[in-house]
């Protein structure tokens, strides 16, 4: 049996187009703009995300890019926070 994070349980699942440190450019940018205040440099961040939804992982969901559980999810997939990749 798969086990993934207890996030994806949640529907949190999401597949992004790029998964990378706080740090690195252009999330410093795109944080600042939307007033969003992320804890470390080290915080995994996934830009360009989309939800995997269970009925997905049950027919086989095939994301092409990094599928990650993320924490905060609040801004229509523009930026996520505090992800954690998963596998499908």
């Amino acid at each position: 049996m798969l086990q993934f994070p207890s996030a994806v349980y949640s529907g949190e699942a999401q597949c992004c187009n790029t998964v990378q440190s706080a740090s690195d450019l252009p999330v410093p940018i795109i944080a600042s703009l939307l007033g969003i205040v992320i804890s470390g440099p080290d915080v995994l961040v996934g830009l360009g995300c989309t939800p995997i939804t269970i009925t997905d992982l049950d027919q086989g969901a095939n994301c092409a890019q990094q599928p990650v559980c993320c924490e905060n999810n609040n801004f229509n997939g523009l930026i996520n926070i505090g992800c954690t990749p998963i596998s499908l």
